[in-house]
């Protein structure tokens, strides 16, 4: 399964210049947030693929104008021909504002899940809009990541957690892909394929 994913910084060659071949094959797209609503829907004319979002910390303009033709998979585990991918997104809270959480706020949201995630047995891919604590994120509060995602993921295990977040402009040592366990984390940052 081809898979593109999104995040953070609208990509050119996605929308203003759009390239088709980029989005040849593509069976389903997944953005970790901080995207305008306007991009997302403008993809849905161009490809078949669902297309499945969760919120980015700048994403509150989603609560008049969400993206059209677009699946938000907040707080739940959606199944895709049988990939099942868990949906949590927001930042840590470093001001007021929505999709803002403290960690504990953010354990409340993963305790709330446990009926689905025991009905699903799991999950094949973690997407989130800020990274797990460490694994990618950064040193200063509001791109700090969480430790309830890395608790998820030496739980389940899942192939992927995919987010985004923390630009490359943000740190020198910039590394799109990173491994825990048998996870690997990719920050999806503009844009990636990955192939499964």
């Amino acid at each position: 399964m081809k898979i593109l994913l999104l995040a953070d910084q609208a990509e050119p060659s996605l929308w203003e210049h759009l390239d088709r071949r980029k989005l040849e094959g593509v069976e389903l797209v997944l953005s970790c947030g901080d995207l305008p609503a306007e991009y997302l829907s403008f993809l849905t004319c161009f490809t078949a693929a669902p297309i499945l979002y969760v919120h980015g910390n700048h994403d509150g303009r989603y609560a008049k104008k969400p993206p059209e033709g677009c699946i938000c998979i907040e707080d739940t585990v959606y199944t895709h021909n049988g990939l099942r991918i868990l949906g949590l997104g927001g930042s840590m809270r470093y001001r007021q504002g929505p999709h803002m959480y403290t960690e504990h706020e953010m354990k409340r949201r993963v305790d709330r899940l446990r009926f689905k995630l025991w009905k699903s047995k799991g999950f094949d891919i973690l997407l989130t809009h800020a990274p797990a604590y460490q694994l990618g994120d950064d040193t200063d509060l509001a791109h700090t990541g969480f430790q309830v995602f890395l608790d998820l993921i030496d739980k389940y295990q899942p192939r992927f957690l995919v987010h985004g977040h923390v630009h490359q402009s943000y740190q020198h040592d910039f590394k799109r892909i990173r491994q825990r366990g048998e996870t690997q984390a990719i920050n999806a940052f503009g844009y990636y394929i990955l192939e499964i």
